[in-house]
């Protein structure tokens, strides 16, 4: 059995990493920060390759948001009682286990679970949707939009995807649709020639990774459910923006990482109904799955799985990466999504209307100019590959951003008009400066973005499309680079 702390030992312990919490944060607070969530790096300066430095606009949050601050300072007051959790009965391992439990509690919380719903730590969004299609039952249907970023594109039935196992599902991939209403009809179509009496589960984002635009999620899982599905969201990009509530939202599983939530270390999150969980084998076969191992007579070996979310958390977990989301899961609870959401609206604007200002720019969207959406856009630009234009973004002014096909190669391709089928590489450019490229840029921010980053990156937008980029690059490596020789 796991060993776990009494109720004195874990309110003494707890309120020991709370003071060491309190002290960290208070040396460390910055009340001058633009942004209305303080993150690690907003001081630190980059060279431009023009002369001189400037302090590093980081506009990638869609792959990667920085860590908040408070993240950082919780982590760093809890390592010095860091222990390994469910094995030991030694102080810190007793409280190093509270605060893994507690973790747990904290993500049901921020999602709004339901009754019953368990909360399985994974590494990222990718390893939860790939538990999860572990853990279909046999003869099951996967419905999921083209649209959907690779993680939750390829897991379900792909003959290339390394490693599946145990999962005999079929696969049906729906056409990238113009409006939210037509998702809901094309999924509605999709379901109702389906076999009404076996399993079916359906994959959907929250919020696109390419073109920021929410999606329909409640009204896809009400048409789930009519027609005996499940459905699972992909909250990735969606959660580091708006509450998620599973209950409200109707969804059977929710997914998320924490490297997109403001925390680092590389955790992730499964939470949902733990039927079809507690039905399948483990995710991975070891210790902290099993809870009881025996030798058979005939040399063998009989196993009895835990029916928790332990059964899939087998190993050694990531405590302070799980610790770290726990903490921007507060730290965004704090905070406040209305007042969060309002911001990043301002920012949205203030990009949109910028961009809408240069005519060679051109904007992706499925959905159209009113639809609402996260702090991710995608653009092109007439005259330029997306390679060379981020470089030069990059090189001249210090600001970062992402170019590429974002790991949603169907979607961008239809976006921009090529044939979805056609191979690509993840970011890198398929031309030389100057010639016509089928990526695209992405432009992100949120919660840790001051004002002066976006409005520095329109602003270098508008002269680079105008004057051109003051530097020579060339092609190296796959990637577009100043040329320095």
């Amino acid at each position: 059995m796991s060993a776990r702390p009494d109720a004195t030992a874990t309110a003494a312990a707890t309120a020991v990493v709370a003071e060491a919490v309190e002290t960290v944060a208070t040396e460390s607070a910055d009340p001058c920060c633009a942004a209305p969530l303080p993150v690690l790096g907003r001081d630190v300066t980059v060279p431009l390759v023009t002369g001189g430095e400037v302090t590093y606009a980081a506009l990638d949050y869609a792959a990667s948001a920085p860590a908040l601050q408070r993240v950082w300072d919780d982590v760093a007051a809890y390592a010095p009682y860091y222990g390994s959790v469910h094995r030991g009965a030694g102080y810190l391992s007793q409280l190093s286990t509270d605060l893994f439990e507690n973790s747990r509690a904290t993500v049901a919380e921020f999602l709004d679970c339901r009754p019953g719903d368990q909360v399985v730590f994974t590494r990222s969004t990718t390893d939860s949707l790939n538990l999860l299609a572990a853990a279909l039952p046999a003869g099951c249907e996967v419905f999921v939009f083209e649209t959907e970023h690779h993680a939750s594109l390829l897991p379900w039935g792909s003959p290339h995807a390394p490693g599946r196992r145990g999962s005999d599902a079929r696969v049906t991939y729906l056409d990238a649709p113009r409006t939210p209403a037509r998702a809901v009809e094309t999924l509605e179509r999709a379901l109702a020639d389906r076999d009404p009496y076996g399993p079916a589960l359906v994959c959907v984002t929250g919020a696109s990774n390419v073109t920021g635009e929410l999606w329909p999620v409640k009204e896809l899982a009400a048409a789930a459910h009519a027609h005996g599905a499940r459905i699972v969201l992909d909250a990735a990009q969606l959660a580091p923006h708006h509450p998620v509530s599973v209950a409200d939202l109707d969804v059977d599983w929710v997914a998320f990482s924490g490297h997109k939530l403001y925390a680092p270390f590389g955790s992730g999150v499964l939470a949902g109904r733990a039927d079809w969980l507690q039905d399948s084998q483990p995710y991975l076969a070891g210790g902290g799955a099993s809870r009881k191992v025996a030798r058979r007579a005939d040399g063998g070996v009989d196993v009895e799985w835990h029916t928790t979310a332990a059964r899939h958390e087998a190993g050694s977990p990531n405590v302070i990466g799980v610790y770290a989301i726990a903490s921007a899961c507060k730290a965004l609870t704090e905070a406040g999504f209305d007042a969060l959401v309002a911001r990043e609206r301002h920012l949205i604007d203030t990009v949109r209307a910028g961009l809408a200002e240069v005519p060679e720019v051109r904007v992706l969207s499925l959905f159209g100019d009113d639809a609402p959406r996260v702090g991710v856009i995608s653009f092109v630009v007439e005259g330029w590959n997306s390679s060379h234009f981020a470089a030069a973004l990059s090189a001249e002014y210090g600001i970062g951003v992402r170019d590429g096909l974002f790991c949603a190669h169907p979607l961008v391709r239809t976006l921009l008009g090529s044939d979805p089928r056609d191979p690509g590489e993840c970011g890198a450019p398929e031309a030389a400066p100057g010639e016509r490229s089928l990526n695209a840029i992405r432009v992100s921010f949120g919660a840790g973005t001051p004002d002066e980053h976006v409005e520095r990156f329109v602003r270098a937008v508008k002269e680079l499309v105008r004057d051109g980029a003051r530097w020579k690059y060339r092609t190296e490596d796959g990637r577009c680079v100043p040329d320095r020789g």
